[in-house]
Formats: C-alpha cells, structure tokens, sequence
C-alpha cells in the first residue's frame, strides 16, 4: 500500500468523523436554541438513560465512561449514546452478525458422554464445564490434541508444512495481514491449492489492514481464486458498528487441523522485522474432533458477511481416525449475547486458583472485577504473576497498563 493511499484513507475516515461530529453538534444547538422544552425532554432523557445503563450494567466499570459523559454533558452525551446505540440496531452488518450468530448455534452439539467422563476425571473443574458447554453453548471434545509453539518463529513453518498438506479447503481469518516474507510463504500455497481445485478462503478486518493492504486487494485475491472478504468495512461516518473488529486469528485445514494463538500474517510476527523489538506471540495447533468448533467460529463470521454456505456439516470431518488423549473447547467472544465468555472464563480459573496463576499478556486494561479478582488470588496466598511488553506497539495502552 502507498503512502498516499495510506493518508487518503485515513483522512477520508478523519473527515467524515469531524463532519458528522459538526452536524449533530449544530444540530442540537439550533434545537436547544429555539426550542426550550426540547431540552427540558434531553435533559429527562439523559437521567433515564443514566439510570437505565446502571439498571441494566453487567460491567459498570466498562459503562462508567457513558455515564459520567451523559452526568457531565447531558445534551451531546445523550446525542451521542443514542447515536451509537441506533447504529447497532440499523447496521445491516450487525444484523446479519446477529442472525449468523444464532443460526450457528445447532452446530455446536455437545457429547454427553464425554461431559461426563471429564467431569468424573476432574470433578472440580464441574462448573468451568458447565459454563463453556452448557450456558455458553461450546462443547468439550475428546480426541483432540494440542501443540503449543511459544513464537511465532518457531509456529510458522509448521503452519506452512500443515497447508502443503491440504486436500480439501483452507480457510482464513485474522485481524492483519500484511505483504512480506511471511504472507509471501502463505499466499503461494494458497495460489497453488486454488490450482488445484481447493475452497480457499481469506477474511481479514478491513481496520486491521488499513495500513497494510490497499481497498483493492480481496479483488485481486479474487482474481486469482482465493475467496475473500473484508470484514466490517470502513467508512467515514461514525458508528459503533465500526468498532466491532474480528481480532481472531484461526486457520482451519480440511477440518482436520486448526492453528489459532495471537500471531496475525506480517514480517514482525515470526521477528523477521524488528519494529517493536523481539516479538513474542503465540501459536497453538489443534487435531481432532475440536477443529470443528473452529470451523463453525469461521463460516458464522463468513456468512455473516458473505453468505455462501448453508450447510456447514459439509465441512466437518466424517471420522476420527486416530483417538488422542486430550479434551479441548475452544470458543468464541462475541458481544451479541451480553456475557463476556472470555472474561468469565478468566474469573472462574482466578477464583479457583490455589498454587498460582501465571498471566503473560501484550496488553493489560482491566475492570475492576477482575483487578479485585486478582488481587483476592494473591490474598489468599496463591502467587500471582504478570508480564507485560516493556516496549509498547500502542503507547496509550501502555500508559493505562
């Protein structure tokens, strides 16, 4: 991507904010202006909105910014809360997200049997089971096996090795993908499977590529056979729709094999680029019967966006072939449903913690339940350990971690 089409971009997106930012603004001043009792009704708006937000809160520190910007500037405040707040219930996007999402759901069938063999073997883990496969609706397989690579380095060559070996498919999905040495390795194997008459699939989020790829570059992957779909597109205009992004990284083979971990497609990612110093984030590979899940977390995203598919049991493997000791659940966030799957998941291992509880994260912004979570681990004398990036890649965080 050029350096123009870079500023381009960013300025189109600036200017349609700083626009749309103005209108509301006049707008709200001509009315307060001519029209006293219409701000006597936002002022009573902006109690009701406030008192409905605590009401219904499920993480009143994540709310507390929209209260104390409605408390401080009733007006705009509210304006811009019912701004947002519309944008999610008119999104075409999240429409369709919402739809996919729930469509999804009859995919995920849970083995009873294996339930219950893995709470026999470890019956005080029974609650974390029931939540990730009874509330939350993610089963727990068996026959699964789990390769844990600490770098992307070392992760990296046995992605390309397992997409060599592809018969079937090979579906994409990560927040950035960026042109180098890396995705070179990858965008010639895929080349070649298209070639060979594989489905080959590429989704990437559209503001995590804003940087690296250029708006033409799906049409150019079409052009070649790779299907692709750029998530959540951009626009200039404000919206929450906007700041729903696809931070998963999956890849999934033939239904086979899954690599997922927090490593996107670009040179800084295995350390063959040096931008922030040595790079650290992982790779897990997973075989057997828990690809699945991965498989149906990609083609809700998919046919959210581009609907291709209406059968998904198409794609998933007709037999285990090979019986491998381990139990495995992946999952899935999604702020579709009101619970914090991922956040939860974390609070059930911190409550229940009683040696340690070791964090390694690129990235630590807290609420206050899981600070106070936290902290109550360490009182209660398990030893509790953070590491986070002593450079930053987003100096804000930074500041705030």
């Amino acid at each position: 991507m050029s350096f123009f089409e870079k500023v381009f971009r960013f300025g189109l997106i600036a200017i349609g904010l700083i626009l749309e930012a103005i209108i509301v603004r006049n707008l709200f001043l001509f009315f307060t202006a001519h029209f006293v009792w219409i701000e006597i009704v936002l002022r009573l708006l902006s109690m009701i909105v406030v008192i409905n937000i605590i009401n219904n809160s499920r993480h009143l520190s994540a709310d507390m910014l929209w209260i104390l910007l409605i408390i401080l500037f009733p007006i705009p405040g509210t304006a811009l809360f019912l701004l947002l707040g519309a944008n999610l219930i008119t999104s075409k996007t999240f429409r369709e997200l919402i739809k996919s999402t729930a469509d999804s759901k009859k995919y995920y069938v849970q083995d009873e049997t294996v339930l219950k063999e893995l709470v026999d073997k470890a019956p005080q883990m029974k609650g974390d089971f029931h939540y990730l496969s009874k509330t939350e609706g993610y089963p727990i397989y068996r026959n699964s096996d789990f390769d844990y690579y600490p770098l992307g380095d070392i992760g990296y060559p046995v992605m390309l090795e397992e997409m060599k070996k592809a018969k079937k498919f090979i579906f994409l999905e990560y927040f950035t993908i960026e042109k180098g040495n890396l995705w070179e390795g990858m965008h010639t194997i895929l080349k070649e499977k298209v070639a060979q008459g594989l489905d080959v699939r590429v989704m990437y989020d559209d503001m995590g590529t804003i940087h690296s790829l250029p708006t033409s570059y799906a049409n150019m992957l079409e052009s070649e056979g790779i299907k692709c779909v750029r998530y959540n597109k951009i626009n200039p205009f404000l919206g929450a729709v906007m700041n729903h992004r696809d931070h998963r990284k999956i890849m999934v083979i033939d239904g086979t094999v899954a690599f997922s971990g927090g490593m996107n497609l670009a040179d800084e990612y295995i350390n063959q680029k040096m931008v922030f110093g040595h790079w650290k984030d992982n790779v897990i590979r997973v075989k057997g019967e828990a690809v699945w899940s991965y498989t149906v977390l990609f083609l809700t995203n998919w046919n959210a966006i581009r609907k291709t598919d209406d059968d998904y049991t198409v794609f998933k493997l007709d037999s285990v072939t090979q019986h491998l000791d381990g139990y495995i659940s992946p999952y899935g966030e999604t702020p579709f449903d009101g619970e914090n799957t991922g956040q939860n998941v974390y609070m059930n291992i911190l409550n229940r913690a009683n040696e340690y509880v070791y964090i390694c994260t690129p990235y630590l912004i807290i609420d206050t339940e899981l600070e106070n979570a936290l902290i109550l681990a360490a009182k209660r004398g398990v030893d509790v350990r953070i590491i986070t990036p002593g450079i930053p890649d987003k100096k804000i965080v930074w500041n705030i971690t």
